[in-house]
């Protein structure tokens, strides 16, 4: 299947000298959602808006159905675009918002009212179209500047952190509504967020970018799973960290020193040879207190240094090889027998859930 969108060896400086993104590569396939993903200052952004066209590649190529746009304004590239900040018409009721697109491209007055409605009833905003933004909640709003990208039937949909200024519920209910109509228009989408678990609910692929390099782009299962790289396991999802040396290496097994005198067996990721330095990463749900002896190739003996009830599960600190924040991520099943501080306990994890990743 040829790509819908493209971005090919694509770097961007903005003062000649330094690249704030290096080298992007990325094909879109119709109807896919792809976020990038990563921390503030990585390039992800700066990607967006040269697809968008509000920014112009240094060098490369961005494609959109099998043709070059580099040199196309933004308004003929028939791309759609939400904004963190809404950007919508204050002195305008939520009716020309959506309309001001379908005026600008010459739709009757017709077929521009039918297509608003269709679009306020995709939001479930029917019967505001009178209103102003000023009258509307910020969650309303978003919805509005989301039917305003959508209105015009765009060949691809942009998102820039459209809800970074939401409330945790309504982050939560906007980003399943956004799932939803993308599955039911099937438009590709790319999404630009720094909000890791919003990345995970919503994405068929995720890009996790750092320092303007793409550090690894998979769907959020592997991501989550298979970290290529310590930068990749720290950003997804919680993790615990040893930094050790590698001692002993095979293909699918390694041990690694850790603190002294710990030797941990691994999953060897990102290491080749033995005297490696090489970071740990182990998921804290992946840990086991007080494990059947034998149950696991790893059993270290630990010291609870306090739990914290959160509800669905328990979170439990301990101090184990010599990393005094190691938590552990129980379910709340009922009936967990209580830990205090201070007493002594073992935790046991897989070898498989241990990846010895890049120092």
């Amino acid at each position: 299947m040829e790509p819908f969108a493209q971005f090919k060896n694509v770097q961007k400086s903005y003062d000649g000298e330094t690249l704030v993104v290096k080298d992007f590569n990325l094909d879109i396939s119709p109807g896919e959602f792809v976020t990038l993903l990563g921390p503030s200052g990585s390039g992800k952004t700066t990607c967006l808006m040269m697809m968008a066209g509000f920014e112009t590649p240094t060098h490369g190529e961005i494609l959109l159905q099998g043709s070059p746009i580099n040199s196309l304004p933004p308004h003929k590239r028939g791309i759609g675009m939400v904004f963190q900040n809404y950007a919508l018409f204050p002195h305008m009721s939520i009716a020309e918002n959506l309309a001001f697109p379908l005026e600008v491209r010459g739709l009757s007055k017709a077929e521009t009212e039918e297509k608003v409605a269709k679009a306020l009833s995709m939001v479930q905003l029917t019967g505001f179209e009178g209103r102003r933004p000023a009258q509307l909640s910020g969650g309303q709003q978003q919805r509005v500047a989301l039917a305003r990208a959508l209105v015009f039937d765009p060949k691809l949909v942009l998102m820039d952190e459209p809800l970074g200024a939401l409330d945790k519920n309504l982050r939560e209910e906007m980003q399943l509504e956004i799932k939803h109509i993308h599955e039911q228009l099937n438009v590709p989408m790319i999404y630009v967020t720094h909000d890791q678990a919003e990345a995970l609910t919503m994405s068929d692929r995720i890009a996790v970018f750092n320092d303007g390099v793409v550090q690894q782009l998979a769907t959020p299962d592997v991501l989550y799973e298979a970290p290529e790289n310590a930068f990749v396991a720290q950003f997804v999802g919680e993790n615990n960290r040893f930094i050790g040396d590698v001692v002993s290496l095979d293909a699918d097994r390694c041990q690694v020193k850790v603190n002294g005198d710990s030797v941990i067996d691994c999953l060897p990721v990102a290491v080749t040879e033995n005297g490696n330095h090489s970071t740990l990463s182990i998921r804290p749900e992946r840990v086991v207190i007080n494990p059947d002896e034998g149950s696991f190739p790893n059993i270290f003996e630990a010291e609870v240094k306090d739990v914290i009830y959160l509800g669905d599960h328990l979170r439990t600190r301990v101090s184990v090889c010599g990393n005094g924040d190691f938590v552990v991520k129980t379910p709340n099943a009922g009936g967990n027998g209580a830990l205090k501080r201070g007493q002594k306990v073992r935790v046991g994890w897989s070898l498989t859930d241990c990846r010895a990743l890049d120092a």
